[in-house]
């Protein structure tokens, strides 16, 4: 009567909130997911949630269900990575290299996730070489490389990790700071905060002032995304970050936000990884991870 997949639903139904996010998490359409839980609910005679709640308000046989899904899945997890390792598939090297410098705060905590469970795999993110990541990751130099740029390279395959919307962080007493969002000519008159990376594989060149043919009166590079905000608050200029990179300083009333453009810009990050490591077991269960933890410690993300 049940299935893992059950189990899976109805733990993206409580993380996402609503059926249209979590129908995106576990990649169904909205229909086919309304439609597996109501099969689910008449073969056990009972509704798991109430409908037209936001968040979802569950059941007591969802909240059963759900304690059933916190308590089998991660043994379930737990005994794929042991038979992954008696089949001898547990040795490994993980190096890897971020063109983002504001991914670290879900990082992290993945690295973390996963060393916990495969100590055997060297995990390494070196620093001070002076090479481009991806045709690193190509030439075996490296293992995984966290970007938003993918370039066409042999045997180098992409996997979407999230999607985010790229927002604008204003001063609290800036002139667009009641803005509902803004526009590439109202940045013409701006001083625009980046990271010291080239304005190609900044997302607010590239898909939002570039098309418009327009550019900042000024750019200015700080390193770290708390100088960044220290700028932005005091009225030094405007900068472009993540969604996620910027909620904490929301939550603390800093700065303001605004999207880019009447309909957003959104992207999405990818793990880039060689052809070949696609099916190893730690690999696989690294992706794994990195979504779990990133739809658990960011808000505003969008399964890619």
């Amino acid at each position: 009567m049940l299935e893992l997949r059950h189990l899976r639903t109805l733990i993206a139904l409580r993380d996402a909130g609503s059926l249209v996010e979590a129908a995106e998490r576990v990649h169904l359409t909205q229909s086919a997911l309304s439609h597996q839980i109501k099969d689910l609910e008449a073969r056990l005679d009972n509704p798991l949630f109430q409908r037209k709640t936001r968040p979802v308000t569950f059941t007591r046989a969802g909240e059963r269900l759900l304690a059933l899904a916190d308590q089998i899945l991660p043994q379930v997890r737990m005994a794929e990575r042991d038979l992954a390792r008696l089949a001898g598939d547990e040795q490994g090297r993980l190096h890897m290299a971020i063109e983002c410098h504001s991914c670290f705060q879900w990082l992290m905590p993945t690295i973390d996730r996963f060393r916990n469970h495969w100590q055997e795999v060297e995990v390494d993110i070196p620093s001070g070489h002076n090479f481009d990541p991806l045709p690193a990751l190509a030439r075996e130099q490296l293992d995984l490389v966290i970007t938003a740029d993918p370039q066409p390279l042999p045997g180098v395959h992409y996997e979407p990790l999230f999607r985010y919307e790229g927002l604008l962080a204003v001063a609290k007493q800036h002139r667009l700071a009641e803005h509902a969002f803004v526009t590439p000519a109202q940045l013409a008159d701006e001083t625009l905060i980046t990271y010291p990376v080239e304005h190609a594989r900044l997302d607010v060149f590239s898909q939002f002032l570039d098309p418009a043919g327009l550019a900042p009166r000024e750019v200015r590079t700080a390193e770290l995304t708390i100088m960044m905000m220290q700028l932005v608050a005091s009225g030094r200029g405007v900068c472009a970050l993540p969604n996620w990179a910027l909620t904490e300083y929301l939550e603390r009333g800093y700065v303001r936000a605004l999207p880019l453009g009447e309909h957003g810009v959104w992207s999405t990050l990818f793990a880039a990884i060689r052809e070949e490591s696609r099916e190893l077991p730690w690999m696989e269960d690294f992706l794994r991870t990195a979504r779990e933890t990133s739809f658990a410690v960011l808000e505003g993300i969008k399964p890619a």
